[in-house]
């Protein structure tokens, strides 16, 4: 896989054949994983130092829930969740920090917090979170999703969703060019599970080569997503086998640079296995 670079405020990211963990830190009472665990924000900052010890390279950190049906968060709530933990992090740890919102407050308050990226599931489609993001030249991560949370899942259908997606991002990287930020600050994520139904899911994970034709990152989060338990007959805490299984499948076929994920410590080791193998390939 060629190195494919990521600007992120005062540093610039370098993705070659591993690829880079994203550890996701929900500071939410209702995510659909782990809601409630980690609401408390100093309970939030010490599981993303213990995701950093296990091998995180970015934390993504949430306010607010995203799984199918959930009612949005009122803005002091999310702030209130997410800021404190987004502060003390960035006082102690160098690992970039993601802020995954909908909210150009939240974006705003977190940057100057101290995060480096903005995960807008929305795909940065507000003028307000463009414009926050282009102040800060904070690298970000463009999303496909069909709806928004409460209704995404409500008979989703496309006529061809490998071309829709595709399409959609590509027209994202165009509008956001023209606003200020610029490709090199840009990570693509076809938004597995939102607003996708399971032959949707597959036949994106199939033919990922057409979103990382666009030449920029792709952030995979397929982490315990509803597909992987219908197919293998799991309940969420026994998901992340499958989870590493489709975001290894996707890395090794070089269309998946940035993998979002729980379980940590399973995706690191899959990481470095990647690069060592693909170090003797000839």
């Amino acid at each position: 896989m060629a190195p494919l670079i990521w600007h992120l405020r005062d540093r610039t990211l370098h993705i070659g054949p591993r690829p880079l963990v994203m550890g996701i830190v929900n500071v939410t009472p209702d995510s659909f994983s782990d809601g409630g665990k980690f609401a408390d924000a100093s309970a939030a900052t010490e599981h993303a130092l213990r995701l950093v010890a296990e091998g995180a390279d970015i934390l993504d950190i949430g306010g607010e829930s995203t799984r199918p049906g959930a009612d949005p968060v009122a803005l002091a709530d999310e702030l209130r969740r997410v800021v404190p933990v987004v502060r003390e992090l960035a006082a102690r740890t160098r690992v970039p920090i993601s802020v995954d919102t909908m909210k150009s407050e939240v974006a705003l308050a977190c940057l100057e917090a101290g995060a480096a990226i903005i995960n807008d599931v929305s795909g940065f489609r507000a003028a307000a979170m463009i414009e926050v993001v282009s102040a800060f030249r904070a690298g970000v991560i463009v999303m496909h999703m069909r709806g928004d949370p409460a209704t995404m899942q409500l008979n989703p259908q496309y006529a061809d969703v490998v071309t829709e997606v595709t399409d959609y991002l590509q027209e994202r990287l165009r509008v956001l060019g023209e606003s200020g930020i610029p490709p090199e600050a840009v990570c693509l994520d076809p938004g597995i599970g939102f607003g996708k139904a399971l032959e949707h899911n597959l036949d994106l994970l199939a033919n990922l080569n057409a979103v990382a034709a666009l030449g920029r990152p792709v952030c995979l989060g397929v982490s315990r997503k509803g597909f992987i338990g219908k197919l293998c007959g799991r309940e969420l805490a026994a998901r992340d086998p499958g989870s590493l299984a489709v975001a290894s499948v996707a890395a090794a076929r070089g269309t998946a640079h940035v993998l979002r994920v729980h379980d940590v410590a399973g995706a690191r080791d899959a990481a470095i296995l990647l690069e060592a193998i693909d170090q003797h390939r000839r």
